[in-house]
């Protein structure tokens, strides 16, 4: 292998938002009985509008047609105040010398605010993928693969650095080697059975290193695997 692209998954995996963003359901959605940490194990990677729609299941109501606006002006607040990158993840990104993308399911506003307020936002350039922009959410494969294709990569040269389940679901689904954060602390839900599971970023350089120099070589599309 010549050479990989490493896809980075943003929220949770990062930078520190997702506590933030489900913060702000408790914020605006008083009546919910959840914690922070339950309300991130039960939403974590997925699209907004499910998530609304379950909410308005549980709580047997409506949400006001404003609230995703609202819900979405305030989760921009949380960020600019209180968002940091995942610990260890600067350093990381200082070792990694692969070509590098963002693949996420946020909204490119949102994407390009948690970049510049964590400082991230040199290390990516326009290399940012947003679902909004492509129309396919995890787990369907659709966003890697079209980032893959964006970077000038066939599938099979990507890895995919992602914290949640239909993250790492969407990287096998796209034929990809998937790499699973689970932040020092927490615990699985659930072991999908794919990807390789780490707990620290700053071995994250090491773990590329080793995969290019233990992969098997490049099948060209189209021939017998």
């Amino acid at each position: 292998m010549t050479g990989i692209c490493v896809i980075f998954d943003l929220d949770g995996t990062l930078v520190d938002s997702e506590g933030l963003c489900n913060q702000a359901f408790l914020d605006l959605l008083p009546q919910l009985s959840d914690t922070v940490e339950s309300l991130i194990l039960r939403y974590r990677g997925k699209k907004l509008a499910p998530i609304l729609a379950d909410l308005e299941s549980r709580l047997c109501q409506k949400l006001p047609d404003a609230f995703e606006q609202h819900y979405r002006q305030h989760v921009a607040e949380l960020f600019s105040r209180e968002l940091k990158p995942m610990p260890g993840v600067l350093e990381m990104l200082e070792t990694t010398n692969f070509p590098k993308c963002i693949a996420s399911s946020g909204p490119p506003l949102k994407i390009r605010q948690a970049l510049q307020v964590s400082g991230l936002t040199s290390y990516f350039g326009d290399s940012i993928f947003s679902s909004y922009e492509v129309g396919s959410w995890k787990p369907e494969p659709g966003l890697f693969l079209y980032a893959a294709n964006a970077m000038g990569f066939m599938p099979n040269q990507c890895v995919v650095v992602e914290d949640s389940e239909v993250g790492i679901e969407a990287a096998a689904a796209a034929g990809m080697k998937a790499f699973h954060y689970v932040r020092n602390g927490e615990t699985l839900s659930c072991q999908t059975g794919e990807g390789v599971l780490f707990r620290d970023m700053l071995k994250l350089p090491q773990l590329l290193a080793q995969f290019t120099s233990n992969a098997q070589p490049i099948i060209q599309p189209g021939l017998a695997r």
